[in-house]
């Protein structure tokens, strides 16, 4: 078989643009919780965000299919579970959501994928809502 012939698996990990392109995601949506219209997510957040930042980062990188660092780092643990003692409301899901489409609308070139990911996301946001 010819070199040219091999199919290469294409991850959403690759589609998004890898590592680099979801901290930007991470960091914007970070950044957006300090903004006006987010009060209540960023309320049930510690003042240092760099742990969130650093953890949401590797979630993220692993469920598009990259390396599965925050696996290999979290055994046992899911994303759902870690954030049932929170009281994520369908507000603060609504921000949570907002926020995240918004930074994947700005790093995500290829928008129908962006709106996938997001859309994904959003359903499992809205299943962390406990009231």
């Amino acid at each position: 078989m010819a070199e040219s012939d091999v199919q290469v698996a294409v991850t959403p990990y690759d589609l998004v643009g890898r590592a680099d392109v979801v901290r930007r995601i991470v960091d914007r949506f970070y950044d957006l919780m300090d903004e006006e219209g987010f009060a209540e997510l960023r309320a049930l957040h510690a003042p240092d965000l760099a742990p969130m930042r650093d953890s949401l980062t590797g979630f993220l990188i692993a469920w598009l299919g990259g390396p599965r660092d925050w696996f290999t780092r979290n055994p046992g643990k899911c994303v759902m579970s870690l954030h049932s003692k929170i009281a994520v409301t369908q507000q603060t899901a609504r921000q949570w959501c907002d926020a995240m489409r918004l930074a994947i609308a700005e790093f995500v070139p290829d928008q129908d994928f962006g709106a996938k990911m997001a859309d994904a996301l959003e359903g499992m946001a809205r299943g962390m809502v406990r009231g």
